[in-house]
C-alpha cells in the first residue's frame, strides 16, 4: 500500500496536494511530482543534497539495522550511505501555511476523466481473466481493483521517479521539524527503510534500482515496503513478485490487501442517504468520522433516511461527508467496505474516487443488459 497518513483530515490534504503537484509536473497520477532530468518549461532538475554517509546518525542506524535483521553490515552502511538527501521531498512534506478548502467535485475531476477511464478499460480487457480469478479467490470486485490502480498510477503510467532509497532516507532522517508529528513520521520511515532493505536483500535486487513516489511508494499499486512484504503476492506464478511489470501480481496484491483489511464479499460500499430535518442530529452522525459505528436503526433514529436495500443492511454504517467548497456537501452512508478502501489511503474523498472510477470503467467494458 502507498504511504498512509493516520489522520483523516491531514490525509486529504496530503492526497489532494499530490494531485496538484502531479498536474504542475505535467503528469496526472497520484504518485506525486515526477523529477525532471532536464530543464523544460521553466522547471529545473530537483536539488540533490549530501550523501547520508556524512551523517553519524544515519550510519549508527545502519549498524543497528544490520544487527537486528542479520544483514551484511557493510552492504547496509553502503546503501544508506549512498542514499542522498532530496530537499524537494522535505519541502513537499511541510504543512501548508495557507487555508485549505476541501472540494469533492474538484478532487473527483482529477481522477474521473477520459484518460483514466479509457486506460482502465484497456487494462480490464487485457486482464479480464486475472481480475475474475482475483475476485473469486479474494472476494474483491474487479472494479475496485481497477479503480485503485487507476487512481494510483493510471495503470502504471505514473509510478514515480524518485529513487526509493533517497525518498525513504530523506523522510527518515530529515522529516520537516515544523510538522506537528515529525518524530512519529521519522520513525515510520526508518521502519520502512528496514523493511525495504530486508525485501531487496531477500530478492537479491540492487536497492537503488527501485523508483517510486516521493514517499517511497512503489509500482502500479504504490505499495510501501512494509505493505509489499505483508500483502504482495506472486499471482502470475513465476516465482517472483513484480509490482511494476506484472499486472497479475498487481491485481492479486491489491485484492490480497483488501482481504487482509476485512473486505466483505457482496457488500455494497455505500448507499444514498438523505435527512429528516425534524429529528436530525448531524453532530452525532458525524462524530465517528468515517468509522462505521451505527446500526441501521440507530442511524435512522438520528435523522438519516435510507431506502430500499439499505434498510436491510447488516452491519454498521458511517455518515460520509464530502465537502464541495462553498456549495452544499455531498453525503453517503458508508459501509465496512467503504472503510476498507480508506485503509489504502485514509481519505473518504480517495475512496469515492476509487469507487466511481471503477464504476465508470466497468460501464465501459461490460455489455449493457436489455
Amino acid at each position: 500500500m502507498k504511504f498512509q497518513m493516520p489522520l483523516y483530515k491531514f490525509s486529504f490534504k496530503f492526497g489532494f496536494a499530490l494531485v496538484l503537484i502531479a498536474v504542475l509536473a505535467g503528469t496526472a497520477g497520484l504518485a506525486g511530482a515526477k523529477p525532471v532530468k532536464r530543464t523544460v518549461a521553466g522547471q529545473s532538475a530537483p536539488e540533490q543534497g549530501p550523501l547520508y554517509a556524512t551523517r553519524p546518525d544515519a550510519m549508527q542506524f545502519a549498524d543497528d539495522l544490520a544487527s537486528r535483521r542479520d544483514l551484511n553490515a557493510d552492504w547496509v552502511r553502503d546503501t544508506i550511505g549512498q542514499s542522498r538527501y532530496i530537499p524537494t521531498i522535505s519541502r513537499l512534506m511541510q504543512p501548508s501555511d495557507k487555508p485549505f478548502v476541501k472540494n469533492w467535485r474538484v478532487y473527483r475531476s482529477r481522477f474521473i476523466d477520459p484518460i483514466r477511464i479509457e486506460a482502465g478499460a484497456r487494462f480490464w480487457l487485457s486482464n479480464r481473466s486475472t481480475l475474475e480469478r482475483a475476485e473469486k479467490e479474494y472476494g474483491v470486485p474487479a472494479e475496485i481493483i481497477v479503480g485503485i490502480i487507476g487512481v494510483e498510477t493510471i495503470y502504471g503510467r505514473n509510478t514515480g521517479s524518485f529513487r526509493v532509497m533517497d525518498a525513504l532516507a530523506t523522510l527518515a532522517f530529515d522529516f520537516p521539524a515544523s510538522h506537528p508529528r515529525a518524530a512519529e513520521r521519522s520513525e515510520f520511515f526508518k521502519s520502512e527503510i528496514e523493511q525495504f532493505l530486508t525485501l531487496q536483500s531477500r530478492r537479491g535486487v540492487d536497492p537503488f534500482e527501485a523508483k517510486g513516489s516521493y514517499a517511497g511508494a512503489m509500482g502500479m499499486p504504490q505499495f510501501m515496503p512494509s505493505s509489499w512484504i505483508k500483502y504482495a503476492v506472486d499471482f502470475d506464478g513465476d516465482g517472483t513478485i513484480d509490482l511494476w511489470n506484472s499486472p497479475a501480481d498487481v491485481i492479486g496484491s491489491v485484492a490480497s490487501y483488501f482481504k487482509a483489511f476485512n473486505w466483505q464479499p457482496g457488500m455494497p460500499t455505500h448507499y444514498p442517504v438523505s435527512f429528516d430535518t425534524s429529528r436530525l442530529d448531524m453532530d452525532a452522525l458525524l462524530a465517528p468520522d468515517i468509522l462505521p459505528s451505527f446500526g441501521v436503526a440507530s442511524f435512522t433514529a438520528k435523522g438519516a433516511v435510507l431506502e430500499g436495500a439499505a434498510l436491510q443492511h447488516i452491519g454498521p454504517l458511517a455518515l460520509i461527508e464530502l465537502l464541495n467548497g462553498p456549495d452544499a456537501p455531498s453525503y453517503v452512508a458508508g459501509t465496512e467496505n467503504f472503510y476498507a478502501i480508506t485503509r489504502y489511503n485514509w481519505s473518504s474523498y480517495y475512496a469515492m474516487a476509487v469507487i466511481e472510477l471503477g464504476r465508470e470503467v466497468a460501464a465501459r467494458v461490460k455489455p449493457v443488459t436489455p
